[in-house]
């Protein structure tokens, strides 16, 4: 009959659907995993270089109480009545990976929303094809730029410290005030959260406390040789540089997670669909011979 036959057809597809969705989880599985172990090592480097900034500024700031005239690098200081803003916004070249894409670009039509009411000219800068591709509906003339392909075989160092290089170069010759850096930021496979962070210039946290010219952390006393702001000078070009390796990985493994649970559910769909169907096609087999056998039996009276 043609309904079985159609039914037949139809448990055939999903079942080949079934096999894609399987596989791919599995891919997305093990590049979570690669992903996650640079994850955690990275993101531990980068909060560490900021901290180190942080108490060195802390020193430099005492100095600077009793008088001393010391001066941090462009790249640390905020520019008084900031009016152009640059954003950064990591989303995935695939799709396949449930809302991932969808809620960071979400945050990012929020954010630009903000700076629009405060009168701010905003460009953007999408890493992935997906974010631009959601972006320029209602905000194309807003994007600057779009770059595909970042981490496709795997997060790598220096391609994420020559993008943060072309950020501070466009920062220092002043293409823009503010760079703000909007990402998934990762915690576990079914854990993940929007973030929107300053990239540059990078702020400097004052609120630690002082004493005797020396920063005090939990009873620890930090003295510094030659000085903080030398510290301060020659860490900060590999914290930026670490910092966004930072992001495009966590960004990377938020893309596989968000993969990994999407395929999952739709395998288990599948599975449940497969098995919905085959149900329908034995009871429409079983009413078909049904049929048959009386339609036999009627005949065979009828001789």
């Amino acid at each position: 009959m043609a309904g079985l036959k159609e039914l037949r057809t139809r448990i055939e597809s999903i079942k080949s659907t079934q096999k894609i969705t399987s596989a791919m989880k599995m891919v997305a599985a093990a590049r979570l995993r690669k992903a996650q172990l640079l994850t955690d090592s990275s993101t531990a480097y980068s909060d560490s270089l900021a901290k180190i900034l942080s108490r060195a500024a802390a020193a430099v700031n005492e100095r600077r109480s009793r008088g001393e005239n010391i001066a941090f690098s462009e790249l640390l200081q905020a520019k008084a009545n900031a009016q152009k803003y640059l954003l950064v916004v990591f989303t995935s070249d695939r799709g396949l990976c449930g809302s991932y894409n969808s809620n960071v670009a979400k945050v990012a039509l929020q954010r630009i929303k903000e700076l629009q009411k405060n009168g701010k000219d905003i460009k953007v800068m999408c890493i992935g094809r997906k974010g631009r591709d959601i972006i320029r509906r209602t905000h194309p003339d807003m994007i600057s730029g779009v770059l595909e392909g970042i981490a496709r075989k795997g997060a790598d160092y220096m391609e994420a410290s020559l993008l943060a290089e072309q950020l501070c170069k466009g920062y220092l010759n002043k293409e823009f005030d503010v760079c703000e850096v909007i990402y998934s930021r990762f915690y576990s496979a079914m854990n993940r959260e929007i973030k929107t962070e300053q990239f540059l210039p990078f702020g400097l946290e004052k609120t630690q406390q002082e004493t005797n010219g020396l920063y005090l952390v939990k009873g620890a006393e930090y003295d510094y040789e030659p000085s903080p702001e030398g510290l301060i000078d020659g860490l900060t070009d590999n914290y930026l540089k670490a910092a966004f390796f930072a992001y495009i990985i966590n960004a990377q493994a938020s893309e596989q997670g968000a993969r990994m649970t999407s395929m999952d559910n739709a395998t288990r769909n599948a599975k449940e669909m497969i098995s919905k169907l085959t149900l329908k096609y034995n009871r429409l087999r079983q009413s078909s011979i049904t049929t048959e056998l009386i339609e036999i039996i009627a005949g065979a009276e009828a001789l």
